[in-house]
């Protein structure tokens, strides 16, 4: 399972002659100034939980000396690893091909050093193939919305404190990927209405569905994503 980095660091603070309430003032000052000296110097993440006394989310303020204070920093590598290791294992596995074509998308290209991916960043992870969409449709054998649906809903579940996951239909601009944007090269198969009064089409006179507008000819592959943003 994936974890959260950790920055441990054993540091002292001088109280002597101070009064208990002035020690717990000094201790929480110290603490955000180490704080923030740790994420300027970027061997913290400005993404990070806060333990006071054992106490998660307490604010530094609130210290009982001689507390802890602790800083859990969050970094974008456990995450994506996790997400991609999910994708993986809910993806077809008739050739193996759909599996290993996964990319991560960070500022408009593709990532692979996850960890320079600053906090603030969005992340996309979608896959190139061209049948990406059937896929995620169950056409390809595997249940209809298995893939990037149910990896969005393991990692709302494992890590819902610190991301805002969500699975989108998105059009990924030339230039990230060899394969990115395929080109759709013949309308969708026309569906069946439904021949009652409750289909649109059918009392409209139409015995097809109306063509859909992304599925046409000439037109760019919307392609299932996830997007996850860190929770500042």
């Amino acid at each position: 399972m994936a974890r959260f980095e950790t920055f441990d660091r054993d540091l002292r603070l001088a109280v002597a002659d101070l009064a208990p309430d002035q020690i717990n003032a000094a201790l929480a000052k110290f603490a955000r100034q180490e704080l923030a000296e740790t994420i300027r110097t970027g061997a913290g993440s400005p993404t990070y939980r806060r333990y006071v006394n054992r106490v998660e989310g307490a604010p530094e303020h609130s210290v009982r000396a001689p507390g802890p204070i602790i800083y859990e920093f969050i970094w974008w590598k456990p995450l994506i690893v996790f997400t991609l290791a999910e994708l993986q294992k809910r993806s077809p596995r008739k050739s193996g091909r759909f599996a290993s074509s996964f990319v991560v998308i960070s500022g408009g290209r593709m990532v692979n050093d996850f960890d320079a991916i600053p906090a603030d960043a969005e992340v996309i992870i979608t896959n190139f193939q061209s049948y990406v969409r059937k896929a995620e449709s169950g056409l390809l054998g595997v249940k209809r919305r298995r893939i990037f649906d149910g990896t969005r809903g393991m990692v709302f579940r494992r890590f819902r404190e610190i991301v805002d996951v969500e699975t989108k239909y998105l059009n990924i601009a030339p230039g990230v990927h060899p394969s990115i944007p395929y080109i759709l090269k013949g309308g969708a198969r026309p569906r069946l209405a439904a021949q009652s009064s409750r289909s649109s089409a059918f009392r409209a006179g139409r015995t097809h569905l109306a063509g859909r507008a992304d599925r046409a000819s000439g037109q760019a592959l919307t392609y299932p994503s996830i997007v996850l943003n860190l929770n500042r």
